[in-house]
């Protein structure tokens, strides 16, 4: 059967599909509706390209249209669309396995698959609490996140994370959970270029919430190397370091959220080994297929995992996992990704290119109602001064303007964020930003 030749067509009914993170009665008097992509634009329904100033959504690492990875998926549905891994498995899911974790440091050996990035937090919480409970540490319950980070929506990923509008409508979360502080905000750090010099002792947090429950209560801090979804908030200088000293000193688990950061945004394929700083569990999703098919992935270190195989009681080790754990496709997908990964040195491209991305972000400093520039490798933040009267429209104005001009950026508050796919040319890096300033201007 052919596909529908109109699908890509404006739908006539915007009823029935209720929208993610989306205010649905705005979108139905202007909807955006994109119908087409190849490597560093979209196309929308009237024809408007854009160049795509967030990879999607932190997501698209490699650029659209990867021929590459469309030709994997469709051999891999030819030959095996779906096997389930419960008690049973497939080659590809332990090849593909054995490939991901040449590229993580040591001794993160060993991936449980997901499917998002929400799976992989509440995966990796599990995992910690699980994992002190057969150390005979079973009172090590508290799980710690820091304010305005963000952990996907899970009921687990949602109560370590510290972004107030998602936590607000869903009532209590899981009992249980604190923060330390954010590292956003300091003055001294406003327009830093690459990491913000100040700020590496508020990593001492952690201390005080050590002090108000006890290390034996803590089972693990997770936190984003660089925020994302809050607003690209760059870890201060020392700062992950002291982190990880304070955790292997009263016995807590670190776990690294790498959803954004993984697959090379930072110029390494994990923050982990461009900060060097290991945790003992990391989270990823997003450019882990290139987006391509859902999925994500949970690293955790030999010590963690062999605790699990270490038991004389045969059967299943931990009572946990989806449906959808290690798909063939999604394997697929992946495989072919590392691929274009590894062929094109796309890790280490953010880091290359990180010179003419703070030169050109910051050339942005001067323009009117800009009150920071947050960028590194090739993750950006232009953040607006809020207009008094109506706070975090400024930034939605911006963008939309952006759109309208050509170039895709994402709002978050007075914020624009910017995480183009890695496949960025020094011209369209310069465009990208151009065009920014051009509509920050026109929306006094």
């Amino acid at each position: 059967m052919n596909p529908d030749p109109n699908h890509n067509l404006a739908p006539d009914n915007l009823d029935a599909f209720w929208m993610p993170f989306s205010g649905q009665r705005q979108f139905k008097q202007d909807p955006r509706f994109i119908v087409s992509a190849k490597g560093m634009y979209y196309t929308d329904s009237n024809g408007h390209k854009t160049l795509d100033g967030s990879a999607g959504l932190w997501c698209v690492n490699a650029g659209h249209h990867r021929p590459h990875i469309n030709e994997a998926i469709a051999q891999q549905l030819e030959q095996l669309d779906f096997a389930h891994s419960f008690n049973s498995g497939h080659p590809l899911a332990f090849q593909y396995a054995n490939r991901l974790v040449q590229h993580v440091p040591d001794p993160l050996n060993h991936v449980f698959f997901t499917n998002s990035g929400s799976e992989s937090v509440d995966t990796a919480l599990k995992i910690a609490l699980a994992y002190h409970r057969r150390n005979g540490e079973a009172g090590r319950q508290r799980l710690i996140g820091r304010e305005k980070g963000y952990h996907g929506m899970g009921f687990g990923g949602l109560s370590v994370g510290g972004l107030v509008k998602n936590r607000n409508p869903f009532g209590l979360l899981l009992p249980g959970t604190d923060h330390i502080r954010q590292t956003h905000g300091l003055a001294e750090n406003r327009f830093a270029r690459g990491l913000p010099p100040e700020g590496k002792d508020l990593a001492l947090d952690l201390e005080r919430l050590v002090e108000l429950h006890g290390a034996d209560a803590i089972a693990a801090v997770i936190v984003e190397p660089v925020g994302g979804a809050g607003g690209v908030h760059l870890p201060p200088v020392g700062y992950l370091q002291l982190l990880r000293e304070i955790c292997d000193q009263h016995g807590i688990l670190l776990i690294f959220d790498e959803v954004i950061t993984g697959f090379g945004r930072t110029g390494a394929c994990t923050a982990a080994e461009r900060f060097g700083v290991t945790p003992d569990i990391m989270t990823t999703a997003k450019g882990i297929t290139n987006a391509t098919i859902p999925m994500g992935g949970v690293f955790v270190s030999d010590e963690i995992f062999e605790r699990f195989m270490s038991s004389d009681v045969p059967g299943v080790e931990l009572n946990h996992g989806y449906t959808y754990s290690g798909h063939p496709v999604a394997c697929a997908a992946g495989m072919a990704t590392l691929d274009i990964y590894e062929n094109e040195a796309l890790f280490q491209r953010p880091a290359s290119l990180q010179t003419v991305w703070q030169d050109t972000a910051m050339s942005l400093q001067d323009v009117p109602e800009v009150i920071d520039i947050r960028c590194f490798a090739l993750l950006g933040a232009i953040e607006l001064a809020p207009r008094p009267e109506a706070p975090l429209q400024r930034g939605a104005e911006v963008a939309k303007r952006c759109y309208e001009k050509g170039a895709w950026v994402r709002p978050i508050g007075d914020s624009l964020v910017l995480s183009p796919p890695l496949i960025i040319s020094e011209a369209e890096i310069k465009t990208l930003f151009g065009t920014i300033a051009e509509a920050i201007i026109e929306t006094q």
